[in-house]
């Protein structure tokens, strides 16, 4: 039978607090941190040689689908009632609204070093120390809204952008590619500054803190928003009926991104699944 995933605002206080302890027993067994290595091990750019399986690619939603589903599973060992829930930051777009509450994530990082210190991961507790990154800091950073040069939060409109495009993705599968519904999510765009971060980037900005870069697993919202994000393939599979993920066949040999992204039917490193098998998941969750 389905689980349900719900929106973090419409959360009670025990699915709450059951979210939070089975997060803070997967990390103090420390499964957690096997998550930030497989982000970072993962994240491969435009700029490097290799398979791109997770980000600036086609399979950008799938990897992050089954990377979801991995954390997802973890957490329902410790406690079978737990779903991850998810974050419409078109809808509670501050930092006093959901998921910034002290029973939950916990609020903005202080101004000095932007040390989280309110909620259950604030390094004083002693429950979430940073282990696996790129800095040697220890404890969770935030800088939500980005204080010194401030950003806001994608709109409805901005996301509605990405989900009327009913083409998945397109040549040359990367983030300069300015058509499809991909890359509108991911949101890789040209300009400068903050206008070149939009959807799925632009949240990741707009959090700061641990959540830039590779090792952004190293927040826990990360699952939040990406649920969310996830939430939009539905919705963009609802309303592009027999829209499927392209390619569907690897690119050629004489083409730039030959070994480079995953086709429908190639498996998604480091899991044995395909896109094509991820496309339909109704029968292991819904969303409400």
């Amino acid at each position: 039978m389905a689980y349900t995933r719900k929106n973090v605002s419409k959360l009670t206080r025990q699915e709450k607090r059951r979210f939070v302890d089975a997060l803070l027993e997967v990390k103090r067994r420390g499964e957690y941190d096997d998550f930030v290595r497989t982000h970072i091990a993962y994240f491969t750019t435009d700029g490097e040689s290799g398979l791109r399986p997770a980000h600036m690619a086609p399979s950008f939603l799938p990897w992050h689908r089954q990377f979801l589903l991995e954390l997802e599973r973890a957490l329902r060992r410790v406690d079978s009632s737990v779903t991850v829930p998810y974050w419409d930051w078109t809808r509670d777009r501050t930092t006093g609204s959901a998921p910034w509450s002290a029973d939950l994530m916990g609020g903005d990082g202080r101004p000095s070093d932007r040390r989280v210190t309110t909620g259950p991961f604030a390094y004083a507790h002693g429950a979430w120390t940073i282990r696996e990154g790129v800095t040697d800091g220890e404890f969770l950073t935030r800088d939500l809204g980005r204080s010194r040069d401030p950003i806001a939060l994608p709109t409805a409109a901005e996301l509605e952008g990405a989900l009327k495009d009913g083409v998945w993705d397109a040549a040359p599968w990367d983030s300069t590619v300015t058509r499809g519904f991909r890359n509108k999510l991911e949101g890789w765009g040209t300009g400068r500054g903050s206008a070149s971060w939009r959807n799925h980037n632009r949240v990741h900005r707009w959090v700061g803190g641990a959540m830039l870069g590779a090792a952004s697993v190293n927040d826990p919202v990360f699952w939040l928003h990406h649920a969310f994000i996830d939430l939009q393939w539905t919705r963009w599979q609802r309303r592009h009926k027999g829209a499927r993920y392209l390619p569907a066949n690897p690119p050629g040999p004489g083409d730039v991104q030959h070994g480079r992204i995953v086709a429908r039917h190639e498996k998604l490193p480091p899991w044995d699944i395909t896109p094509d098998r991820l496309e339909n998941v109704d029968r292991i969750y819904r969303y409400r």
